[in-house]
C-alpha cells in the first residue's frame, strides 16, 4: 500500500500551507498567527470539534468516523513553534521576520497533520474518534506538559498518542523509529564559581574562578567517563562561560550554564547527584564557592512496545519495509515525552533527506515528505480504528515481525 493517491493531488496545497508557516515564524507560547490559521482550516475541513486555547496557545480537533466502533480514541501531535534563529535558506518562502526561523521543521508537521485532517474529514473510513493535537512551545518550554495540564488526555479521552519529527539525513520516503528510550531528557544547569578578583599580574592574591571553572568543566566529564556505566549514555556539555571584561583583571565571579542528557531516568538522577557533589567540592579545593543550579526539562522520550510494531507496521505499508528502519537513539530532547509518560504511543521519525541539520539557519523542511507524512497519519487512524465494514483498500495491517 504506497502512499496515498489523494496527497498526491493535494500535495501542491499541502505545501503553500508548509511555506507560508514557514513565512510567519512565531516562537514558544506566542504562536497566536499559525494557531488561529491552524483553527481557520481545520473549521474548513469539516472537524467535528475545534478547540482552541489547550495549553494556552494550542488547538485540539476531533473527527468522528464510524459510530460503531466510538469508544476508540487516538490522539495524533504536531508541534508548531519555531526557533530565535536568524535564516540563511534564501529561499523564497524563507522567514519575513528578523531573528525567526523555522528551522526544526515543525511547519512540516503542521502542515502534514493538516492534509490528514483534510483528508480524514473528508472520508471517514474508520471507527472512533482521530484527536489531531497542534501543540505550541515544544522548542524548551514544554507546551505538551502545558497541554496535559490543562486536561489535554482527560478532556478528549485520548487512549494512545503518537508524533512524528522530520529527520534531516534519513532518505526522504523512509521512516524510522526504535521500542524503548528514543530521545534523551534534558535538563540545563548555572554554575556560578566565586572567588576574589585581583590584578592578573598578582595571580597569587586572587582566588582565580576562571582557573577553577577550567577544572569543573573538564571534571564533570569524568561523570560519563568513570561514574557511569559504559554500556550506558549520558551528555554533559558546558556550553556557555562568562568572565572578566579586561585582559590585566582576575574576575571575581565566573557564570558557566549547559546541557546534561540522559537515555535512563536512573542516569538522569546519577549525573545530577554527581554535579551537585562535584561543583561545590572542586570549587572548595580552590578556596573559591561553587553553586549548581540544577533544571530539569523533558523526561527520556520512552516509545511503547506494542505501539511502536504497529507504527512500523503502517510505515511499512506506505514506504516499503525495508524503508523503515530502526534508529539508534538521539541524545535530542523532545517534549512529547510527557504524552508517552501518560498514554501509551510512540514517535516516528520521516526522511527529511540530505537537508541541513535541524536547528541550523540553512536547514529547510523538505516538501516533498509531505505525501508520506500525511499518508502515515491516515493510515494509523484507519489501522487502529477500522471502520464496522473493513479499510476499503484491504483492511488494517499487521504488527511487523521485527526489524531486518
Amino acid at each position: 500500500m504506497p502512499v496515498i493517491n489523494r496527497f498526491a493531488e493535494l500535495h501542491r496545497e499541502i505545501t503553500e500551507w508548509r511555506r507560508e508557516f514557514h513565512r510567519r515564524p512565531e516562537l514558544l507560547y506566542d504562536v497566536q498567527g499559525t494557531a488561529a490559521e491552524v483553527a481557520a482550516k481545520l473549521r474548513e475541513f469539516g472537524c467535528d470539534e475545534v478547540v482552541e486555547g489547550v495549553g494556552r496557545t494550542g488547538v485540539v480537533a476531533a473527527i468522528r468516523g464510524d459510530r460503531t466502533n466510538s469508544d476508540r480514541v487516538i490522539g495524533l501531535r504536531a508541534d508548531m513553534d519555531a526557533l530565535p534563529i536568524t535564516e540563511m535558506t534564501n529561499k523564497p518562502w524563507a522567514s519575513t521576520v528578523p531573528g525567526k526561523m523555522h528551522a526544526c521543521g515543525h511547519d512540516g508537521h503542521t502542515a502534514m497533520l493538516l492534509g490528514a485532517a483534510k483528508y480524514l474529514a473528508e472520508t471517514r473510513r474508520f471507527g472512533g474518534t482521530a484527536v489531531l493535537i497542534f501543540q505550541p512551545a515544544e522548542e524548551g518550554g514544554a507546551g505538551a506538559r502545558t497541554m496535559m495540564q490543562d486536561g489535554l488526555i482527560e478532556r478528549f479521552g485520548i487512549q494512545e498518542v503518537y508524533a512524528m519529527h522530520n529527520w534531516p539525513g534519513l532518505p526522504v520516503g523512509h521512516f524510522a523509529t526504535r521500542s524503548g528510550a528514543i530521545m534523551a531528557s534534558a535538563d540545563q544547569f548555572t554554575i556560578e564559581i566565586a572567588g576574589r578578583g585581583g590584578h592578573a599580574a598578582k595571580p597569587h592574591e586572587t582566588v582565580d574562578p576562571v582557573v577553577v571553572a577550567t577544572h569543573i568543566v573538564q571534571a564533570l566529564q569524568t561523570i560519563v567517563a568513570r561514574n557511569l556505566d559504559p554500556l550506558k549514555s549520558a551528555v554533559i556539555s558546558v556550553t556557555t562561560i562568562h568572565a572578566g571584561e579586561a585582559f590585566n583583571v582576575i574576575p571575581p565571579k565566573v557564570t558557566m550554564t549547559g546541557t546534561a542528557r540522559a537515555l535512563d531516568p536512573l542516569v538522569r538522577d546519577l549525573v545530577e547527584r554527581r554535579m551537585h557533589e562535584m561543583v561545590p567540592g572542586l570549587a572548595e579545593a580552590f578556596g573559591a564557592t561553587g553553586t549548581l543550579n540544577y533544571r530539569r526539562g523533558d523526561p527520556v522520550t520512552v516509545n511503547h512496545p506494542e505501539q511502536t510494531e504497529m507504527a512500523i507496521a503502517v510505515a511499512s505499508e506506505i514506504a516499503g519495509r525495508d524503508n523503515v528502519l530502526e534508529t539508534p537513539p538521539s541524545m535530542a530532547g523532545e517534549d512529547f515525552a510527557y504524552m508517552l509518560e501518560a498514554r501509551p504511543g510512540a514517535m516516528v521519525f520521516i526522511g527529511n533527506g540530505d537537508s541541513a541539520g535541524l536547528h541550523h539557519p540553512e536547514y529547510d523542511f523538505t516538501d516533498a515528505a509531505i505525501p508520506f507524512g500525511s499518508s502515515f497519519w491516515v493510515r494509523m487512524i484507519e489501522t487502529l480504528m477500522p471502520a464496522a465494514q473493513g479499510i476499503a483498500d484491504g483492511g488494517a495491517a499487521r504488527p511487523a515481525a521485527g526489524w531486518r
